[in-house]
């Protein structure tokens, strides 16, 4: 059971961390920012959260479980019961969404080689990858990561911030290649 001063700490550091990510972007927050803005000092928040990637996996992780649930058990063509590239493109949206709505934290979780070792991405890829067999494509192991290269928040940044494509537009694009590589 976590003491009740540990949980308001807990509390401030996230909602710190979120503000700051939110205002500046993640690459741009500092850990003595966010111990700042918290209010705390900096061993209760080492104590906690090693760096600024595990705050930003903390605050992500509500967000990345409600999607999860609704991959599992919601209604289709995001949950079952929906052909493979409709399950796909549905996949594809939310995702779209997810980084629309919370890209800062991401960046903040899921850049570079550290976006392969979070566990939400295992879950996206052995989502991806039964999409992909259900669909019957030869060698699906090899599209898997390629498949979720467009959802990479880097990516996505940019396409938003300097490409200035809406997520109307990305997530079309997105939904066009679900149907060519797993076509119904």
């Amino acid at each position: 059971m976590e003491r009740a001063d540990a949980a308001r700490n807990r509390a401030k550091i996230l909602e710190a961390a979120e503000r700051l990510f939110a205002e500046k972007g993640a690459p741009n927050v500092t850990m003595d920012d966010i111990a700042r803005a918290a209010g705390v000092g900096r061993g209760t928040l080492y104590r906690r959260y090693p760096d600024r990637a595990s705050i930003a996996v903390a605050l992500l992780d509500e967000h990345e479980r409600a999607l999860q649930e609704k991959l599992l058990h919601g209604d289709p063509p995001l949950g079952p019961g929906a052909p493979p590239a409709e399950r796909l493109a549905a996949f594809y949206a939310a995702m779209v969404e997810l980084l629309e709505d919370h890209a800062h934290l991401v960046l903040g979780a899921e850049t570079g080689r550290s976006r392969f070792e979070v566990g939400a991405y295992g879950f996206w890829r052995a989502h991806v990858r039964s999409l992909v067999s259900a669909a019957g494509v030869p060698e699906p192991e090899a599209l898997v990561d390629v498949l979720l290269a467009p959802l990479a928040p880097e990516v996505y940044t940019y396409q938003r911030r300097d490409r200035g494509l809406t997520p109307a537009q990305i997530t079309a694009a997105l939904s066009r290649l679900a149907r060519v590589l797993a076509p119904a």
